[in-house]
């Protein structure tokens, strides 16, 4: 027998049925060991010698997985086909050596790209020895993330209290999104004018054409810079007459990008079907670790983390036959087409993701899919596909008109565009980039796309209407993951599989928020960002990250020794590090004071000091840190009290005066005459009606910002709980409002829950009886389960599927009996079956689940005390727990 060893259970289920009773296959359940998040896990005096440690739930598994590789004639390593799986294997053999498990038998490396039968078998009989470059990178990888973590964050708290871990990827990323919310805050909008004129062929067709030239002048989009000037023209244009002086048309090709990478996948798939980046990652797993489709259980998609842009010959082959027979042969060009990627630091040594086969269109397999994955297979599909199909052919079509007034002359011109040939674009249209600002910053671009009637050269037109539209140019717009996915590729930093991690590390840390799919940096992430760039610039820029990722494939490429990259980059940090000893606190806050002016200190429009106290008028307002963050206050405390809290929003609170003794009026409540404001106060923005300790308070819900609250949704906050109705049964009072629990309904002294806030505002009496009926219903069955969000898999130890759910109390993981609580900021769509399968686990062996139930193990444990094992030594007083530094970004 041969031991097969994979990471994932389903993974193993599917390769088992490939490979036999010949073979066994287990699973290590992803990583097996990591380096302990505390310090001395990797030392550099001792030439950075690393010290792993086995996680709890991997103890079990190592030691099923070593007692069968004692059985086994051969030990098959068949972890995934990049870095990170080269790491599992090596981790595995290493911990097998430890075991002596292996003794004399052979032990081999494979790697297939896809999870199908006939990849299986073929990468079976081509083992190779484990890549020991790869895993040098690897190493080389998590020891630079431990080191700048772990040096980097003690810094950070000790100077800048409050603030969390820094990462190495993860600052930089941070540092994009903090640089984009300046540029949006430094911009100014500048004022320009549009002109356009409706004109009529002499068969009636109307169409627009747009001012491109006057009185000899060419105009550009920012030409026209105010209203007497576009009046000006438009009265000329107005009594003008027009002639088409030409009209050309030329043709265009327009061909395929390639199929998906890691990168364009997660870019595609949120902006074409709002998925995450770890939502696309967790969907396109279960699509490449394989799913039953119709009796047969096969791997759907090619490895889903990879930069490549090119498709085996095979896979080519069975596209062009696909193209043929569901297009047609004008859809298929002469010859395969071939891609190299742009992005700085590609490896290409894997396939772009792919279809395992073309022949299994979309609506064939939709039934066997949930809805995530058949529209995440759609995509799939239809993009590689596409790669392989024949050009478009558009036309593009630009006239240009002349209008003469007299003396005064202008042209005009419209565009427009016919596709000829739709080629690719009858598979896959590509979505449009959200990260780049518009030409001129402006929000009305021409509209190419649009169809022209037939327009002939010098022939006389009629003038309908001239309409002349005033404009402000747009500051760039706000990464969205997508966006910045795309950036932090294009500047080669981190890799493809890391991507997902560092987004949700940085809302784990709350220095980032995801608003309606747009990144904006909160107040931490602000103040960090400033501190890093002050402090520690080099190691947050990004040539100097590029550059190290750039070592890192070198290191995988085997061009360069591991340990002499991290002594090239300890030796110059360490010594960073060490001259920050005796930079004092005073000192950041000047420099963080100067950094963040425009934000801490907005300008005043009488044009007073900014900085002056507006409480005693004498002291100087400055960034000061407290037990629960940063705050402005006055350089004359304790005489003087005034402080400003930072909320979520740290551009909203500086440009509309949220802070707590600098409320924003939104007006005056008619019934009362007493004036509405908005504050931010220790707990976020809220809205108040009158003054002192009487006055009426409501936080913001959660999903409402403060810069889109007016006085009539502050008096809808203000008017909770509000009345809904007598109950016709009871006759007594039904309560809408807002509690800890979020929205509900209360009514003789019991409570059912709502499901927005929307529902608290305009929820009516029979909707709420209704609503309370139901929750009594359910009371008296007993507390209702949660509709599950996802089911991930079978439970290898426990049997039965693990679904994810959100409960009263937050997200869980469950499997039969048992519920694990997911950690906190940890976003439900992100769960991977074996995290799921670790916590799981940890919380079975913790109550006793699986095994004795709770009752019978609490009734055994009172009716006889534990024996204390023998030689067990009494145990003593735990330790004070050390702070330590939250674990760097997930190693690629």
């Amino acid at each position: 027998m041969d031991l097969v060893i994979v990471e994932s259970p389903a993974k193993a289920k599917t390769i088992n049925k490939y490979l036999g009773s010949n073979f066994k296959v287990l699973a290590s359940y992803g990583h097996v060991r990591d380096l302990p998040a505390k310090d001395g896990s990797v030392l550099p005096d001792e030439d950075f010698a690393m010290s792993w440690e086995v996680g709890k739930p991997s103890q079990k598994r190592l030691s099923e997985i070593a007692d069968a590789a004692k059985q086994a004639d051969t030990i098959v390593l068949a972890t995934d086909p990049d870095r990170e799986g080269e790491a599992i294997s090596w981790h595995v053999l290493e911990v097998l050596r430890q075991k002596r498990a292996l003794g004399k038998k052979p032990v081999r490396r494979v790697v297939f790209n896809a999870i199908t039968k006939s990849a299986v078998l073929e990468a079976m009989a081509k083992p190779r020895e484990i890549d020991e470059p790869l895993v040098d990178a690897y190493l080389a990888r998590r020891a630079l993330d431990y080191l700048v973590g772990f040096t980097l964050s003690p810094v950070l708290w000790r100077k800048l209290p409050g603030a969390r871990s820094a990462g190495r990827v993860q600052s930089v990323a941070l540092r994009l999104i903090c640089d984009r919310e300046s540029e949006i805050e430094r911009f100014k909008p500048q004022e320009y004018w549009s002109i356009a004129a409706r004109l009529a062929t002499p068969r009636g067709d109307e169409f627009t054409a747009r001012l491109s030239e006057y009185d000899g002048r060419k105009l550009n989009r920012l030409s026209i810079a105010n209203g007497d000037d576009a009046q000006s023209i438009r009265a000329m244009l107005d009594g003008a007459r027009y002639g088409v002086a030409s009209v050309e048309a030329k043709p265009t090709r327009r061909n395929p990008g390639p199929p998906f990478t890691t990168s364009s996948l997660q870019q595609a798939a949120s902006a074409k079907l709002g998925f995450s980046a770890s939502r696309t990652m967790q969907v396109a797993q279960k699509l490449y670790e394989g799913l039953d489709i119709g009796g047969e259980t096969v791997g759907l998609i090619t490895y889903m983390r990879t930069d490549g842009v090119q498709m085996a010959p095979e896979a080519i082959a069975d596209a062009r036959k696909a193209i043929g027979g569901t297009f047609g042969e004008r859809y298929l060009p002469e010859k395969p087409r071939h891609y190299s990627t742009k992005a700085k630091n590609a490896q290409e040594a894997h396939e772009a993701i792919r279809p395992t086969s073309f022949t299994r269109h979309p609506k064939d397999v939709e039934r066997f899919l949930d809805r995530d994955q058949a529209r995440l297979y759609d995509l799939v599909w239809k993009r590689a596909i596409a790669s392989q199909m024949a050009a478009a052919e558009i036309e593009r079509t630009v006239a240009e008109i002349e209008a003469t007034a007299g003396a005064k002359r202008a042209m005009l011109r419209a565009t427009g565009q016919v596709v000829r040939f739709d080629g690719f674009l009858g598979a896959y249209v590509d979505h449009r980039d959200d990260s780049a600002p518009k030409d001129g910053g402006a929000a009305d671009d021409e509209d190419d796309d649009a169809r022209l009637p037939r327009i002939e050269a010098r022939e006389t037109l009629d003038k309908r209407a001239v309409e002349a539209g005033q404009h402000f140019t747009e500051p760039p717009p706000r990464y969205s993951e997508a966006s910045l996915i795309k950036k932090l590729e294009e500047l080669g930093i981190g890799r493809p599989s890391t991507y997902a991690a560092t987004l949700q590390t940085l809302q784990d840390r709350e220095y980032i928020v995801n608003d309606k799919r747009k990144l904006l940096p909160e107040a931490k992430g602000r103040l960090v960002t400033a501190f890093l760039t002050n402090f520690f610039e080099r190691y947050v820029e990004y040539d100097f990250t590029a550059d190290l990722e750039g070592k890192l494939d070198r290191i995988s490429a085997g061009e360069l020794s591991w340990k002499d990259v991290l002594r090239e980059f300890w030796r110059e940090f360490s010594s960073h590090v060490e001259s920050t000893k005796e930079l004092r606190v005073t000192n950041v806050l000047d420099a963080l004071n100067d950094d963040l002016s425009p934000l801490l200190f907005p300008a005043k429009e009488d044009g007073t000091d900014p900085r002056l106290c507006p409480r005693c008028n004498s002291g100087q307002l400055s960034l000061k840190l407290g037990k629960f963050g940063a705050f402005v206050g006055c350089s004359n405390y304790p005489e003087c009290n005034y402080t400003r809290q930072l909320g979520t929003s740290f551009a909203a609170d500086a440009a509309e005066g949220t802070g707590g003794d600098e409320p924003r009026e939104l007006g005056t409540d008619p019934d009362t005459s007493e004036a509405v404001t908005l504050r931010s106060g220790r707990f976020g923005p809220y809205v108040q009606r009158g003054e002192g300790k009487e006055a009426k308070r409501s936080s913001l819900p959660k999903g409402w910002l403060a810069a889109e609250i007016d006085l009539e949704k502050a008096l809808r906050l203000l008017s909770l709980p509000r009345e809904v109705g007598l109950h016709p049964e009871t006759g007594k009072p039904i309560l809408a409002g807002l509690g800890r629990y979020g929205p509900f309904l209360q009514h003789d002294g019991a409570y059912a829950n709502l499901e927005t806030v929307e529902d608290v505002l305009t929820i009516g009496l029979n909707r709420a009886v209704t609503v309370i009926a139901e929750k009594k219903e359910k009371g008296a069955r007993g507390r209702s389960t949660p509709a599950a969000l996802a089911t991930l898999g079978e439970h290898p130890e426990l049997g039965g599927p693990i679904t994810v759910r959100d409960g009263r109390f937050g997200p869980y993981v469950n499997v039969g009996k048992v519920n694990a609580t997911l950690p906190k900021g940890k976003d439900p769509a992100s769960v991977t079956l074996e995290e799921a399968i670790a916590l799981l686990t940890e919380r079975a062996a913790k109550t006793g689940a699986g095994g004795k139930t709770k009752t019978t193990a609490r009734a055994t444990s009172r009716a006889k005390p534990k024996a204390k094992a023998e030689g067990e030594a009494p145990k003593k007083k735990a330790a004070p727990k050390r702070r330590t530094a939250a674990k760097s970004e997930a190693a690629e």
